[in-house]
């Protein structure tokens, strides 16, 4: 990891927007993604509780990514349709699995939405990550692959390669550079995770 380069996109950041991400043009900026909205929702309808009625849990996932800023406006659509398609065993699934990666065994809930995902030829990381950043919005991180592969290239993450189809391995190493490189910088810079990979993703352009 190259600190230096961080520590140079911070200043350059905070000098263009000082207070970080209370600046108004980042305020303006958080308000059209609608995150203590998603937040709230995320923990309302993803509660344990919920998860006794798994095709509510299904329906909430259809919710949750059309109504995303952050999901690209072609991968919604096939989400909402292929969901909608499933049949009760691959819905039991996908329902468990996001428990499990909320609530439970994260690796093994990954898998399951995972597999699911892969029979319907759907398996982007935007779709298997957005949920459980809205509902750990400090814990988990969002993967966009623009933003991934620029953030590994420009800050040196070398034990990170990049690939297509989502895996368990690369979140969790992932999520851990990202938890990393957060103490580095001014807390301004990372009111969630979401915002944070965002100025890692603004600030390539700056440094």
């Amino acid at each position: 990891m190259n600190i230096k380069r961080l520590k140079e996109a911070e200043a350059v950041f905070l000098d263009q927007y000082p207070g970080g991400f209370q600046h108004p043009d980042m305020l303006a900026i958080g308000k059209k993604h609608k995150m203590d909205k998603m937040i709230d929702m995320a923990n309302e309808d993803f509660s344990e509780d919920s998860f006794a009625d798994q095709d509510a849990i299904v329906d909430t996932m259809i919710k949750m990514i059309t109504r995303s800023s952050m999901v690209s406006l072609f991968e919604k659509p096939k989400f909402r349709d292929f969901a909608k398609s499933l049949n009760h065993q691959h819905r039991t699934i996908l329902a468990q699995g996001m428990r499990e990666q909320l609530h439970g065994n994260q690796e093994q809930g990954f898998n399951m939405v995972l597999d699911v995902l892969l029979t319907g030829k759907i398996a982007k990381w935007s779709l298997i990550s957005i949920c459980p950043v809205y509902h750990k919005p400090f814990d988990e991180v969002f993967v966009k692959p623009t933003t991934a592969k620029g953030v590994i290239e420009a800050f040196e993450l070398n034990t990170l390669q990049y690939k297509p189809r989502p895996s368990w391995e690369f979140y969790k190493e992932y999520r851990s550079m990202v938890t990393e490189m957060k103490t580095h910088v001014d807390s301004s810079l990372s009111p969630n995770n979401a915002a944070f990979t965002g100025f890692l993703m603004l600030s390539m352009g700056l440094i």
